[in-house]
């Protein structure tokens, strides 16, 4: 097995284990066993990891933070997923910004009301590294719904033209690096105004447990610009804590609640 190169002064892997330490949750670590060193390499953005697990499959770090595992993905993807697709009406065309590794994409694509999914994702080598190390996650990129866009999420939202989009989603890492202004208010206002009325977004929301500050922020910025925003907790064994969450949030503009936690339509 080959080690990892030192990031920022700390080891990713020691002694054969994976080690997750972030200064965002301070006092705590995750740790995942390593068979295999599959790729690590410096993208134009961030710092990338790709390892063979013992229990977990392969493994997606960034930035020394574990992204995705094939033993549990399922778990944060479908729920990103699904739940703001089954609030919107009749989603024809959705955006998805960030989710590199192709899992929210692949269970977009399996609602058959979808004509069209744009996918902005900053960095390309990530989607190359899902393609190759994690098939199974990155089916849908090439599905001939998806249109594929390398580049700037935030830069893309700012320059759609208002009322494009049924849902979208924001698949994005912690904010921290490329991601940290997919957590501001002028990209939820942007958000707003590239979706239709009535639709619906749904961003990876934080660890209650460890982001609190960040959460009331998502709360107020959120509740500023719609007419619903809610929080769903999601359960995925190798994130910080066991947890993460997602915001979902509905625009203005068509009758029936603002709120999406009853569905709009059945599977």
């Amino acid at each position: 097995m080959t080690e990892s190169a030192p990031l920022q002064g700390v080891s990713l892997i020691e002694n054969g284990w994976f080690i997750e330490k972030n200064a965002q949750w301070p006092g705590q670590a995750n740790a995942l066993e390593v068979k295999e060193v599959l790729l690590h390499k410096k993208t134009k953005f961030q710092d990338l990891l790709v390892f063979a697990s013992a229990k977990h499959g392969n493994v997606i770090v960034l930035d020394g933070v574990i992204q995705i595992t094939e033993r549990d993905e399922m778990s944060y993807q479908e729920m990103l997923a699904h739940l703001p697709m089954f609030s919107a009406e009749k989603p024809t065309h959705v955006l998805i910004i960030g989710g590199g590794d192709g899992g929210v994409l692949r269970e977009v694509v399996k609602h058959d009301t979808v004509e069209k999914v744009t996918w902005c994702e900053i960095d390309g080598d990530v989607v190359e590294a899902a393609k190759k190390y994690m098939p199974n996650v990155a089916i849908a990129v090439s599905n001939p719904k998806t249109e594929l866009l390398v580049g700037d999420g935030v830069a893309f939202a700012e320059s759609s033209k208002e009322n494009s989009f049924d849902v979208i989603i924001v698949d994005s890492s912690d904010p921290v690096g490329p991601a940290e202004k997919l957590f501001s208010k002028e990209f939820y206002v942007n958000v707003h105004r590239i979706l239709k009325p009535g639709g619906v977004v749904c961003s990876q929301g934080e660890c209650l447990w460890l982001n609190e500050d960040l959460i009331d922020a998502m709360v107020t910025d959120y509740g500023a610009c719609f007419a619903s925003a809610e929080y769903a907790s999601i359960q995925v064994p190798t994130y910080p804590s066991g947890q993460i969450g997602a915001f979902i949030a509905r625009k203005a503009g068509t009758a029936g609640p603002a709120s999406c936690r009853s569905p709009r339509r059945e599977p």
